[in-house]
């Protein structure tokens, strides 16, 4: 457990079953507040909260498999605040690598650093598993582009009208990747 004083933030790694419990109400709320708020995050908007929970519980038996990681951030009050998952590449000639997946921050809990800490955490362990690449996708010209550069990662391309964006506008995706080294 990580705690944040400075935001009253806590992060923790989820086990499977945690985010099977969890996908119903925090992490399906979660999911759905970053796609009302114009998050491109694989969904068009207005996403049905069945849809949101189902989403999550696919992920609880990714994470039941060592396919998926998940750490949550909860907020003073013990409300699910963000979100960010680590997905391992399937391959056999890509053990070294993992792809950092939704990275969600509550609209009330933005603006306090706590996207940064969420992916400190997954690079953090993602290092510690021995992985020495990280990949992710993001909107062009988001707010967490600007996350992922200001923490270091390089931009590797932009590929247009790669996504929908919840309103179903195409938009570019930026993909971005960071080298670590193992701990």
């Amino acid at each position: 457990m990580s705690d944040l004083p400075r935001t009253g933030h806590r992060i923790e790694p989820l086990t499977a079953r945690q985010v099977r419990d969890l996908a119903d109400d925090g992490l399906a709320a979660l999911l759905r507040d970053a796609v009302d708020g114009g998050a491109s995050v694989g969904f068009l908007a207005p996403l049905d909260h069945a849809e949101a929970a189902a989403w999550w519980r696919g992920a609880a038996q990714e994470a039941a498999r060592g396919v998926r990681s998940v750490w949550v951030a909860y907020g003073p009050g013990g409300a699910v605040a963000g979100v960010v998952t680590l997905v391992r590449a399937a391959m056999p000639n890509q053990p070294h690598r993992a792809e950092v997946s939704k990275l969600l921050v509550h609209r009330d809990a933005r603006g306090r650093g706590l996207g940064s800490r969420l992916l400190a955490a997954a690079e953090g362990a993602a290092a510690g598993e021995g992985l020495t690449l990280l990949v992710l996708d993001t909107e062009t010209g988001s707010a967490a582009e600007a996350l992922y550069r200001r923490a270091g990662w390089t931009r590797a391309g932009t590929v247009p009208h790669y996504a929908l964006s919840p309103t179903g506008t195409p938009h570019a995706t930026t993909y971005y990747y960071k080298l670590l080294r193992p701990s």
